[in-house]
């Protein structure tokens, strides 16, 4: 037996919070009838279906996508803009989401799946999972900006953990400057909101590396599925947090 909503995250439904969101808002069934109990426990005989559609297994599959800017990282998008998951629609038949977000003008490394669990582990923060942006900055961080970033550094919604941040390089009659920063938290726009809070907002943004994972030998909207052994080591790493 297993819980509801982990059963509809494996199935790759959507993730598990969001799993959580459609059982409250009465839209999954089991065996016919309405279940909004997250508590609900279900095996492997019974007849589940989400948004009136029954619930099929899939094969999981990992992907690693180099996100261009003016990209939603969403499924769909109430605004008709593109999303990640268009890049896919042609040749990935399984119903794959991202895991975690980067925004409309970010670019860089994102993963999608339809592993529900697997994403649980690569987003939460108590699992954390680093994750490397490169920051192009108008104006110039001071040391003490800096600090205050690998301290953690107070925003609206609280604390950030403590961050690893490097000026690569800067220009003073530009006014301007490149830094590296990495963080295993996913709050909304939080890279660019640290900066702001030092004074130097960000230009441009593009994460490099998920954890041990690079963008080696892709171009913006190209991807690549992950290899097992990939997905082994980024399941060992959040699990124990390191890996050898």
């Amino acid at each position: 037996m297993e819980r509801l909503q982990k059963v509809i995250a494996y199935a790759g439904i959507a993730s598990r919070r969001k799993a959580e969101e459609l059982i409250l808002e009465g839209k999954v069934k089991v065996n016919g009838k309405v279940v909004k109990e997250l508590g609900t426990k279900v095996s492997n005989s019974d007849v589940i279906e989400v948004n009136g559609i029954k619930l099929e297994k899939e094969d999981k599959v990992y992907f690693l996508l180099y996100k261009p800017r003016g990209v939603i990282s969403a499924v769909t998008d109430d605004k008709g803009r593109k999303t990640v998951t268009d890049i896919f629609k042609k040749h990935v038949p399984e119903r794959i989401f991202p895991v975690g977000r980067l925004d409309y003008d970010t670019s860089g490394l994102l993963l999608l799946t339809n592993d529900g669990e697997f994403a649980y582990q690569m987003t939460h923060p108590k699992f954390k999972i680093d994750k490397t942006y490169i920051a192009r900055l108008k104006g110039i961080p001071t040391i003490d900006g800096l600090k205050k970033l690998q301290r953690g550094i107070k925003l609206e919604d609280g604390k950030t953990a403590p961050a690893q941040v490097s000026m690569t390089s800067f220009d003073t009659s530009a006014n301007k400057a490149i830094c590296e920063i990495t963080i295993h938290e996913g709050r909304n726009r939080q890279v660019r909101r640290m900066f702001e809070a030092i004074g130097t907002p960000v230009v441009k943004l593009k994460r490099e590396r998920f954890a041990f994972l690079d963008l080696t030998g892709l171009n913006p909207g190209e991807y690549r599925e992950l290899t097992k052994h990939e997905v082994k080591l980024l399941r060992v790493l959040a699990e124990t947090g390191k890996i050898d």
